[in-house]
């Protein structure tokens, strides 16, 4: 592999791998508001939210972090603007005080806030819009949940992303997708981990922190307390416990930061803590424990590339296929073994819903991980479903592709049913 293309997927890598705090959904929507009193230059009257119905279907269900408890489109923006930092990014929630609670629940109260659905457009689209006086500023975030495609003030354009085609929809990337499974594994075996090891060490640190506390704590409907209350001894129970135990916390608000993966925190709880567990269990090296993240980290960002940001497809069974992968590739299984890991999990359980970012989210994570340890244990004997076996296809790569298709195209219609059910009952 060429010192180029190292440098490429790892910075890549350095690019997914972003610390964030809370739901990523809500967590984009206030710093896009923070961003627009930001270019305002002053307190805002009045903040203004467009967004996707993806986005709105992910906030629906959550705590929003650092708030009291407050769920909502609402919630999130007001209390960017009012005590978020836009200068964090994903962690713009992080130095809010009892103080700007209580002005948020205050300006919620007196119409300080205004939502709107925006049809038609990105998956991912948001657009916040400050006004105070005869003055307003507008940040537009599409695709990846802090990428401004344009900012405005006083209808100025200040800033334009060069493939913002126009106000309503961006492109995604279209240059040459790189990543393969060998590729990774060949990657994985070669890098050189002084380049990595501070973001894994950060990604460690982090998941663990909200591991624990989920376990530790009663945090929404306790799927990771469940699971490790009955059968502790387990190491496939153990696994999934902690990394559905991150979830239930971070979907129940906590003010803990998580690594993302593919824009997921959920995602990076899924690819990391797995892994980890079973190096535990099995005194797997350091070293080759970073190795296997590599291995987990990209796999999950190359089965996610072909289904794009936010879609009715449960990113948690792509994550889960990564940390199968990974954990193979512990037990030294070799390509072969690997790819089969991934094929027996897409027969499996490819095509879990995803209807919104919420409590139940951490029960998916639990399945779809079951999951990838049956498609590990099947590999390991050297078994694993053919191709034409559904939408398994001969290669690997053609296989990957073909799941991305039904979460990108295939679904879309299941999305906007399952979006026309949640706008019934949503309270932006």
């Amino acid at each position: 592999m060429e010192k180029e293309q190292q440098r490429e997927w790892i910075d890549l890598l350095y690019s997914e791998l972003v610390p964030a705090l809370g739901c990523t959904e809500p967590i984009a929507i206030a710093y896009a508001a923070a961003k627009a009193r930001q270019v305002l230059g002053e307190m805002p009257e009045h903040i203004d939210i467009r967004c996707s119905g993806n986005i709105i279907k992910n906030v629906k269900g959550v705590l929003v972090p650092n708030s009291g408890g407050m769920k909502g489109v609402g919630a999130a923006a007001v209390l960017g603007v009012v005590g978020g930092n836009a200068d964090l990014g994903l962690e713009v929630l992080s130095c809010v005080t009892e103080e700007h609670i209580r002005e948020t629940e205050k300006k919620l109260k007196e119409g300080f806030f205004s939502c709107r659905l925006q049809e038609n457009v990105a998956n991912l689209y948001i657009v916040a819009t400050a006004t105070a006086g005869e003055h307003t500023a507008s940040v537009t975030i599409v695709n990846r949940h802090t990428t401004i495609a344009e900012m405005t003030k006083d209808g100025k354009k200040l800033y334009q992303l060069s493939q913002y085609a126009n106000a309503q929809k961006v492109q995604e990337k279209s240059a040459p997708w790189t990543l393969t499974v060998k590729g990774i594994l060949d990657f994985a075996d070669i890098a050189d981990l002084q380049q990595v090891i501070p973001l894994l060490d950060s990604q460690i640190e982090m998941n663990s922190a909200i591991s624990r506390e989920g376990i530790s704590h009663g945090y929404g409907a306790e799927v990771g307390r469940t699971l490790l209350s009955c059968y502790p001894e387990d190491v496939r129970v153990r696994a999934r416990a902690y990394a559905a135990a991150g979830s239930d916390a971070r979907m129940g608000g906590c003010s803990l930061p998580v690594v993302i993966n593919s824009g997921s925190g959920n995602q990076g709880m899924t690819v990391s803590v797995p892994v980890l567990e079973f190096a535990k269990e099995w005194s797997i090296s350091e070293e080759k424990t970073y190795r296997a993240l590599l291995v987990s980290n990209l796999m999950a960002i190359h089965l996610k590339h072909y289904i794009g940001s936010l879609s009715a497809f449960c990113g948690a069974v792509t994550a889960a296929c990564a940390a199968g992968a990974a954990i193979t590739y512990m037990a030294d299984g070799g390509y072969a073994r690997v790819c089969n890991t991934i094929i027996n999990t897409l027969a499996n359980v490819g095509g879990i819903v995803c209807d919104g970012a919420k409590a139940s989210c951490a029960a998916k994570i639990a399945s779809a991980l079951d999951a990838a340890f049956l498609g590990h244990q099947m590999s390991m004997l050297d078994r694993s479903f053919p191709g034409g076996d559904g939408i398994i296809q001969d290669d690997i790569e053609d296989t990957i592709k073909s799941i991305g298709y039904v979460g990108r195209v295939g679904m879309k219609e299941t999305d906007l049913e399952i979006l026309n059910i949640m706008m019934d009952q949503v309270q932006l």
